[in-house]
């Protein structure tokens, strides 16, 4: 019985489906429906089509005093092309047999499966991660670790795979992931149009550490948010301290005092992570002119964007754009 064609009947891509269960973690759960489950016709009819499943039964409560009713039972599992575990009851909660059953079942006939946070204890139990490598919240790293020593537990990194099977890290690693298998099935472009929707970065390395120092903005800084919006679509203009605190009409030394408080860093370490980032976009869309991406991101020269590059990324922009076209399906 086909199920979810009645629910987006005009599309036709990968069947994504999200588990629901009581006590869902609803911020979990928004993340996979806000990247696969939104209308998107500028993506043509071979989008992504979307549905939720129940693993419990009758109304199930969810974070926030809701309460979910899913689109199905779990036998929609057996149809999935995608299937994400969205957070999970607790980390020393037992998962069903019948469930882990149904997910290797899914796995073993080409289906990929996806965690957000502590929905790795899920796909732990089912075996399938045994002598691969996940990661999950770096607060639940240590009981992942003792109860399934057969995985390398990476509790410093976003996101990992393994054999079609993916985790991710703390709530909002879970974005960067499912953003990343948008960029896998429909290329850069579709992931830099889910991204730019979302008000995110376009891509996130799976192996970025998980830890942000940087504190959160004050007021202050609302000042600083227009000029920040000019530089980046501007990266390849002269953006001296100078000139920056005229944009924000402000003495340089009260805007590296209100600079600092609302990013966390100095002018020039940000300018610099942000033509990095932008260095990474263009060579993930295929650009392979180190001269052009130098040039478009602002650093003025190959040399000087090799040099920036290997500090932050830790590797050549030739080998990132290597590596970001080999990870292609």
């Amino acid at each position: 019985m086909t199920i979810y064609v009645k629910i987006m009947p005009n599309l036709t891509g990968p069947l994504v489906v999200v588990l629901l269960y009581d006590g869902l973690c609803t911020f979990e759960f928004g993340i996979a429906a806000e990247v696969f489950g939104l209308a998107r016709p500028e993506m043509g009819p071979a989008w992504y089509r979307f549905a939720s499943c129940a693993v419990d039964e009758g109304p199930m409560r969810a974070h926030g005093g809701l309460v979910v009713v899913a689109d199905s039972g779990p036998e929609l599992i057996e149809q999935a092309d995608i299937v994400i575990v969205p957070g999970w009851k607790g980390a020393d909660v037992p998962v069903p047999d019948t469930l882990c059953r149904q997910l290797r079942a899914a796995h073993e006939r080409g289906a990929r499966l996806a965690s957000i946070c502590s929905g790795a204890f899920v796909l732990a139990a089912t075996g399938l991660l045994s002598g691969g490598a996940a990661t999950t919240h770096w607060r639940y790293a240590d009981r992942l670790r003792a109860r399934y020593p057969d995985i390398a537990v990476d509790d410093a990194s976003l996101y990992r795979s393994h054999n079609r099977i993916y985790t991710s890290a703390g709530s909002a690693a879970g974005i960067d992931l499912m953003i990343d298998i948008v960029r896998q099935d429909f290329g850069a472009s579709a992931a830099n149009s889910v991204a730019r929707r979302l008000v995110m970065p376009a891509h996130r390395s799976g192996g970025q550490a998980q830890f942000l120092e940087r504190p959160v903005p004050h007021r202050e800084g609302l000042a600083i948010a227009p000029l920040l919006e000019n530089v980046r679509a501007n990266l390849a203009a002269n953006w001296s301290v100078e000139r920056m605190a005229g944009e924000c009409r402000m003495s340089v030394r009260t805007f590296l005092r209100r600079f600092s408080e609302a990013t966390g860093q100095t002018p020039g370490d940000w300018l610099l992570s942000e033509r990095v980032s932008d260095a990474q976009r263009l060579l993930c869309l295929g650009q392979s002119n180190m001269e052009v991406v130098a040039l478009a991101s602002g650093f003025g020269s190959a040399h000087t964007l090799r040099h920036h590059f290997r500090k932050r990324i830790g590797i050549s922009p030739s080998e990132y754009r290597a590596r970001f076209i080999s990870e292609q399906p």
